[in-house]
């Protein structure tokens, strides 16, 4: 896609000039705070690489983590790596340098990129669900069903659903044409901000990307509801307290970063109308991209204690070869 993008034909706008670059606004308002706001996302941003790394590192390392939970948790984590790298580095750029501009092929890239990452991670957090309903509902049949080859095409499946529902509105658009001015009122190329900069008709346009957002939050949102709401039925019947107390500790971290990714994800992308509240989005996206990331690890690390015990036992090691 990123080769059919650089080398498709270039746009003549209404005054025959050449679409080669975009111009990223960022955040006008607090551009004289550039150098202490590239500070604070440079440390947010490096907390949640690091975060996310540590997630993967202990559970590849070791071998009590070494299950389809973790197999999942790990993948996600890599994900969200990726997902904000494509991102914050160019924001980092903005704050310190003031470098705006964008290129016409890595700006639809950038917006690819992000789109179909995003997508990957709703699906995966569905997948997870359906990992904690059948390790709690269904613990028999849970190692037959859960092996390691469904595993990886679970997270494989997870990442062609992403491409083929973001590839198709992205090369749409990129075929669209951009008459100026060329501001993008955004920190990044997305969907919305290029739908409003486009001098085409992208009525059916915006309106495909309205229903893979809707198709994309309700199907992991359905499943995860279903998943939970069976999972509920059967903690509330387990005989020991102990037990129903373990079984809440795995599902909660869950849900709180599911409740995150909803909560931003449904403000800036479920609307038929992707050229109002412009503003607003771009709030709702830099807790996205920044915040909701930085959250994630903390949030599975602190509220696991299998991990507390892994980090324990890494630890120690560390101490004993010193």
């Amino acid at each position: 896609m990123i080769r059919y993008i650089a080398k498709r034909r270039i746009f003549f706008c209404l005054n025959q000039t050449e679409v080669q670059e975009f111009t990223l606004e960022g955040f006008p308002s607090v551009q004289h705070l550039g150098k202490v706001l590239f500070l604070v996302h440079l440390l947010a941003y490096l907390a949640s690489i690091m975060g996310n790394i540590l997630i993967i590192t202990i559970t590849w390392a070791d071998h009590h983590l070494q299950t389809p939970m973790y197999f999942f948790l790990s993948s996600f984590s890599f994900f969200e790596c990726c997902f904000i790298t494509t991102v914050i580095p160019k924001l980092l750029a903005i704050f310190l340098s003031g470098r705006q501009s964008i290129s016409f092929a890595a700006c639809f890239t950038q917006a690819f990129v992000f789109l179909f990452l995003g997508t990957t991670l709703f699906f995966l957090m569905a997948v997870l669900s359906l990992d904690r309903y059948l390790a709690i509902c269904q613990p028999l049949y849970y190692p037959t069903i859960m092996n390691p080859r469904m595993c990886f095409l679970l997270v494989t499946a997870c990442l062609a659903l992403g491409f083929v529902l973001m590839v198709v509105p992205i090369i749409i658009l990129s075929q669209s044409s951009f008459c100026g001015p060329h501001v993008i009122p955004h920190f990044f190329c997305d969907f919305g901000p290029l739908i409003h900069l486009s001098c085409s008709d992208t009525r059916s346009t915006e309106m495909l990307a309205f229903v893979l957002a809707l198709f994309v939050l309700l199907t992991s949102l359905i499943i995860t509801i279903i998943a939970y709401s069976n999972i509920v039925v059967t903690i509330v019947g387990l005989p020991s307290a102990k037990e129903r107390q373990k079984a809440f500790s795995t599902c909660s971290s869950h849900l709180i970063v599911l409740s995150l990714m909803y909560g931003s994800c449904v403000f800036i992308y479920v609307k038929p109308k992707q050229r109002n509240r412009l503003d607003s989005n771009r709030e709702a996206a830099l807790v996205n991209t920044v915040v909701t990331p930085l959250l994630n690890p903390v949030i599975y690390t602190l509220r696991n204690k299998q991990v507390h015990q892994a980090l324990r036992y890494a630890l120690s090691r560390v101490r004993l070869q010193k």
